[in-house]
């Protein structure tokens, strides 16, 4: 059973994946597809659908899909659209149209507790959060609240990125979001 990691840094340098690879064990293969500085939007520098990874996560042809983008639409420096719902949900249907026909859940991300960048906790909860849940909604998709579960300031190494035991809660939150989740009798290669 194939695992798809997307997302932005606190996908590819967190540590999560790997912890969560070492809790599904050897049936399970994890795989990081996170850029960093990537957002859901397609209005910034670093859109998601326009990285190598996107393209990588997409040829993995995964039964399972965790999707965590919004942390860096949340900065109105790098992101200047204030709708994302259009763009996640292209992120979505580009996944969903897969071979593999993935399960996926969309991830509400991690509060920020950052207060010297452009990130802007209230903006992510306002208008980020909202438009996940709605696309989430709109699409039938699971929702996995990670915002509630680390919304603990001493789960991050700079009020942005998890630190050990933030990834640990990450890793475990989202272990039980794929125990709860996958079906494997949706498996088109079974």
């Amino acid at each position: 059973m194939k695992v798809a990691c997307v997302g932005d840094s606190i996908t590819e340098f967190s540590g999560y994946p790997f912890k969560l690879q070492l809790m599904l064990g050897l049936n399970y293969k994890v795989e990081n597809f996170g850029v960093s500085g990537s957002t859901a939007s397609v209005d910034s520098n670093i859109s998601y659908v326009n990285q190598t990874a996107f393209q990588k996560a997409l040829a993995f042809q995964p039964d399972f899909v965790i999707l965590m983008l919004g942390t860096n639409d949340a900065n109105r420096a790098t992101c200047h659209d204030p709708d994302i719902t259009d763009d996640y949900m292209r992120i979505v249907l580009a996944f969903q149209k897969l071979h593999s026909r993935p399960e996926i859940v969309a991830v509400n991300s991690p509060p920020i507790y950052s207060t010297y960048s452009g990130y802007n906790n209230t903006y992510l909860v306002n208008n980020i959060i909202p438009a996940i849940n709605s696309v989430a909604d709109d699409l039938d998709l699971p929702t996995v609240d990670v915002y509630s579960t680390m919304n603990h300031s001493d789960y991050f190494a700079d009020g942005i990125h998890p630190n050990e035991n933030g990834a640990t809660v990450l890793a475990n939150t989202l272990y039980g979001a794929v125990q709860q989740y996958y079906d494997p009798t949706n498996d088109p290669y079974l």
